[in-house]
């Protein structure tokens, strides 16, 4: 290779480092974010940016004191730029063979007690079928950038915005209220959503308080007040301190399915239950998706529709 051609091919290999130093940045909201993420000096990130700006005689970014905002330029060199990465990555995964056979890694993230139920049984299924893919799987509550953050599937709880995403429906799951037969017996069940008011109550809630609880009732949702005997911030200790009979809490099905299952708690006012929540897999559009995207998705969908329906039967059942 001659010196022309190598100073050229060096020339498109920092044009490629500024693009994702800008996506970087513009995804981040500020060039420190952008430093973080790309694991760079500051310096480094605003020369980049700078010299990029130079060379195309245009101004991409404005800097405010809260956010980075694109200018006019900027959101078209933006879109461009990613549809070549896109492009770019694409042909990388096509030579290395992840387009041929099933490998590389996949970050996947689900809900916290979901993900740890549900998900990374199916997922250590999936590892040993797939042995050159590997997986992270992040449980975290909370909805997550899957283009910021990298992640090529998610599990989402809840019915989904308008976006490119795409989203593959796996069933469906709702919140109920749950009691144990000792607590019951002792205080008696209530018939409506409005004595609720009167009994002992177990709140999911952390250092936000949520004092009411909603309930469905002729077509429409009426909250009632509630004041939580015992308050606690994760799932799984709600439904324990349920079945060690504190008082009537307010889960997720799946998270109770075991304990209702075996008649540890038993349902409380199925009748006044908000109407069901979708759940799905999603994931980001490309031309051509990654052979360990697809066989992720073929795998896991019908072994978690098959768990979110068994989760729907066994709440039906002991809700009559």
């Amino acid at each position: 290779m001659c010196n022309s051609d190598f100073h050229k091919t060096e020339g498109y290999m920092d044009r490629f480092e500024a693009m994702r130093t800008v996506l970087a940045a513009v995804d981040g909201g500020s060039l420190s974010a952008a430093s973080r993420s790309l694991r760079l000096p500051l310096a480094t990130v605003s020369r980049r940016v700078s010299d990029l700006e130079a060379r195309l005689g245009a101004q991409l970014l404005v800097r405010t004191s809260r956010r980075l905002q694109l200018t006019e330029e900027g959101a078209a060199y933006v879109s461009a730029a990613r549809r070549i990465l896109d492009d770019l990555d694409d042909a990388e995964r096509t030579v290395s063979g992840e387009y041929r056979v099933p490998r590389g890694e996949l970050v996947v993230t689900a809900p916290i007690m979901f993900g740890k139920l549900h998900v990374a049984p199916i997922v250590q299924e999936f590892l040993a079928a797939y042995p050159d893919v590997s997986v992270r799987l992040v449980l975290v509550d909370g909805v997550i950038d899957l283009v910021e953050a990298h992640v090529d599937v998610a599990v989402r709880i809840g019915h989904l915005p308008d976006s490119t995403l795409i989203g593959r429906r796996l069933g469906d799951v709702c919140w109920l209220f749950c009691a144990s037969p000792e607590y019951l017996e002792r205080k008696g069940r209530p018939d409506h959503p409005s004595e609720i008011s009167e009994h002992e109550c177990i709140a999911f809630e952390g250092l936000q308080q949520y004092r009411e609880w909603p309930f469905y009732e002729n077509g429409q949702t009426r909250g009632v007040a509630i004041q939580p005997r015992f308050s606690v911030n994760t799932a799984d200790a709600v439904v324990e301190a349920a079945m060690a009979g504190l008082g009537v809490a307010r889960v997720m099905c799946y998270q109770a399915a075991e304990a209702m299952s075996g008649g540890a708690v038993l349902p409380v006012l199925p009748k006044y239950w908000l109407p069901a929540i979708p759940v799905h897999l999603v994931f980001g559009q490309r031309q051509q998706q990654p052979l360990k995207i697809r066989a992720f998705l073929d795998f896991v969908t019908p072994r978690l529709r098959d768990r979110l329906a068994s989760v729907r039967h066994v709440t039906e059942l002991a809700g009559g």
